[in-house]
């Protein structure tokens, strides 16, 4: 294919920005502004939470799960931080892409960014729920198998595969191509020209969809493992409340990467099926909208369901419904939180004294 096919490929699109408004403009700028301000704001606080945490660690297991999860933070703030960049950089030329970018060069690094850094966090979380999974149900292989190292060598296997994919279409000769807002770039959507256009944006779709349902089979499976280990030793285990932080954690990244991806990946599959050729810009732009609310959410998970903040729910739930349920099993030290065990004298003095007097230690 020659170099002025690509060319008009890749700008095929008229620039509707013509018809629209001033107004318009600049309420998409605005908008990409606070989405980027948010996210690194966010992932940034949740990683100082657990770069500290991990810091204070004393629990093996507990340490490979804050590995995991810093590294998941990380990647979203450089998400937002790169493909963020890159939107103002495309909306500081009013989307021209034939003048800023006439080789297309910019448009492949952010294809490969959109895909990177939307990839790479699916396939953290699921080795995240692999991991907890085997911490949770074969607690001795975790301790005596499973070294740093290895949890290492787990994490940039992800990072290598994401980038794979991320950049196929570079290497196979399949450029990312501007879509329709000409605001962003990604696979080639519409019109395939052969079975590769089709396959491209089906590797990344099936993957995606295959790295969340990891994450639900190992989430649900370590959940009901932990829940039957706490109903049949009824006075407790050792390491069961770090256990059920971390869980609930996972729990809550898992059913907002089903919410934020689900619709884009399911809706990439469909695009690259149809027989027919029909209008998809808006819907498809939707849903990255979406998922780019992931990238948002993902350490608020981080941030509101550390073992403070579940302590002072525990302690709320049982100030008001206390006298109606048995007495739940105490809370074992979190290295989230102080390193010593909570004794059963705290326990009955907490439930004894009212909720505004109730001392919480904070994560930092």
């Amino acid at each position: 294919m020659s170099s002025n096919e690509t060319s008009e490929t890749r700008y095929r699109s008229e620039v509707r920005g013509s018809n629209t408004t001033c107004c318009h403009k600049e309420l998409s700028v605005t908008a990409s502004v606070i989405s980027m301000t948010v996210g690194v704001f966010s992932n940034s606080f949740a990683l100082f939470i657990l770069v500290k945490s991990y810091s204070r660690h004393r629990i093996k297991s507990k340490a490979s799960f804050l590995l995991f999860a810093s590294s998941l933070v990380t990647t979203d703030l450089l998400g937002h931080l790169i493909n963020g960049s890159l939107v103002l950089h495309v909306y500081r030329f009013h989307r021209k892409w034939d003048t800023f970018d006439p080789h297309g060069v910019v448009c492949s690094i952010f294809g490969v960014c959109m895909v990177f850094y939307g990839l790479s966090p699916l396939f953290l979380s699921s080795a995240m729920a692999v991991e907890r999974f085997i911490g949770v149900t074969k607690p001795i292989f975790h301790s005596t198998v499973l070294a740093s190292h290895h949890i290492r060598r787990l994490l940039a296997f992800t990072w290598l595969l994401a980038a794979l994919v991320a950049l196929l279409p570079v290497l196979l000769r399949r450029p990312y191509e501007v879509q329709s807002s000409r605001s962003w770039c990604f696979f080639h959507m519409e019109q395939p020209r052969d079975w590769l256009d089709v396959l491209l944006p089906l590797i990344f779709s099936i993957l995606g969809l295959l790295a969340l349902l990891l994450s639900i089979v190992c989430n649900t499976l370590a959940s009901c493992a932990l829940l039957q280990g706490t109903l049949r030793h009824k006075h407790g285990r050792r390491g069961t409340s770090y256990h059920l932080e971390m869980i609930c954690q996972l729990l809550g990244i898992m059913l907002v990467s089903c919410v934020c991806w689900g619709p884009l990946l399911v809706h990439v599959i469909i695009l690259s099926t149809r027989a027919k050729d029909e209008p998809s810009g808006f819907s498809l732009l939707t849903t990255v909208r979406m998922a780019t609310w992931n990238q948002i959410l993902d350490p608020w998970v981080y941030i509101l369901l550390r073992r403070a903040v579940l302590k002072k729910i525990y302690i709320l739930f049982h100030s008001c419904w206390g006298s109606k349920l048995h007495t739940p099993h105490r809370w074992q030290s979190s290295t989230l939180g102080s390193s010593g065990e909570t004794s059963k004298s705290d326990c009955l003095r907490y439930s004894r004294q009212p909720l505004a007097d109730t001392a919480i230690q904070y994560i930092t």
